[in-house]
């Protein structure tokens, strides 16, 4: 096992940002190298999950310099404009932005790509349930323009390896018994509830994925993450930690709008990206993956203290935590009161092992936030 980089000399945003890069890099020497040469295409590649995916793959072309690079094409609506980040990128030989939205027929032009990750929707329950024709649009009929655009490719330059982006919100509420979750739970889930649009299009996107594999034979796997935190995670994205961030960073209370028992395993960006491309290079055709972590399953009102002590210690926070009741009378209808995975399938399927601790993973996040306490809305 790689060993865990040392957080005291992380002091910076970018001392954050190369250290993840460098250890996702490490882990997927043998995945990037199969990728070299290829073309690769990710949509929502703007958003928290492609701040790793597209900047991991450009890192390693820039350390592979002997190898063909990967070539990588983000397709992006940029409906809150283009982060500073990814603008940053646009001079990269290796690297193509195009400004489209999925939930509409892809582009004629498009291009020619051996893999495809789909990771292009709304994933926080305040903004999902503000918008949900939209998030089941991009989650139904954008995946659906992807699917048939393999399909046609398997006429010509057959595409290698498909990734959908699901959930672990296809789980529901689980049932005590199925606490931890494992893939072949069915799932607790109400089809009319506020949170219905992601959990119950991310379901049928899958039943598309696996029909898709299974009838025309193409190489098309599953993701289910399981709460995943970290830089990329816009501070304005209004789920947990990035509230408790920016509560710590404008020097105030913690707020937790609920009585602090839901629980939840948290993994780190950095071990969740590693996961995702393994999916990608080695997962079997209309199969699902559980990416998080096992253990430590920890409270909201754990969490908040972890968050507010690492802060002391960084920061020298002052505030404290405290409760409140949302103005929002649907914000816990429907949220599970506990989530974690077994992750026995990805573990031996993939190779996958996450090492990252919650302590060290929150302390990163902190000071990626830091700087970069300002953002649009999500």
């Amino acid at each position: 096992m790689i060993q865990a980089f040392n957080l005291v000399q992380l002091k910076t945003a970018q001392d954050v940002i190369e250290t993840d890069l460098h250890y996702i890099c490490t882990h997927l020497t043998e995945e990037f190298a199969s990728l070299s040469g290829k073309q690769l295409l990710i949509t929502g590649g703007a958003g928290f999950l492609g701040y790793y995916l597209v900047q991991s793959v450009l890192q390693w072309n820039t350390q592979h310099m002997d190898l063909a690079p990967i070539q990588l094409t983000i397709v992006d609506n940029c409906i809150r404009g283009i982060p500073e980040w990814l603008t940053n990128l646009e001079s990269d030989p290796n690297f193509t932005l195009v400004k489209h939205d999925i939930t509409h027929p892809l582009p004629t032009n498009i291009g020619e790509f051996e893999y495809i990750i789909h990771a292009a929707s709304i994933a926080s329950p305040t903004y999902y349930r503000k918008y949900p024709i939209e998030t089941m649009d991009a989650n139904v009929h954008g995946l659906r323009y992807l699917l048939e655009y393999c399909l046609h490719k398997t006429k010509t330059s057959p595409v290698e390896g498909f990734l959908f982006y699901s959930t672990s919100e296809i789980y529901g509420d689980p049932t005590p018994g199925n606490i931890p979750t494992q893939e072949s739970y069915r799932g607790n889930v109400s089809c009319t509830g506020p949170r219905a649009c992601y959990d119950e299009s991310k379901r049928y996107g899958e039943t598309l994925c696996v029909n898709f594999a299974q009838q025309y034979e193409l190489p098309i796997k599953i993701a289910r993450p399981f709460n995943n935190y970290g830089p990329g995670l816009k501070i304005t994205d209004r789920r947990v930690l990035p509230d408790f961030a920016r509560d710590v960073l404008n020097d105030r209370n913690i707020v937790m709008l609920s009585d602090g028992s839901p629980s939840r395993t948290f993994c780190y960006v950095a071990d969740a990206i590693v996961g995702y491309y393994k999916i990608l290079m080695k997962g079997q055709a209309g199969e699902a993956y559980n990416i998080g972590v096992e253990t430590p399953e920890i409270s909201m009102a754990d969490l908040a203290e972890r968050v507010a002590e690492l802060a002391r210690e960084l920061f020298n926070y002052q505030g404290r935590v405290v409760r409140q009741v949302s103005m929002d009378k649907d914000y816990l209808i429907d949220n599970p009161n506990r989530r974690c995975p077994i992750i026995a399938k990805a573990r031996n399927h993939l190779g996958y092992n996450p090492n990252i601790s919650i302590d060290e993973g929150l302390k990163r996040s902190l000071i990626w936030y830091q700087a970069n306490r300002q953002a649009k809305n999500a």
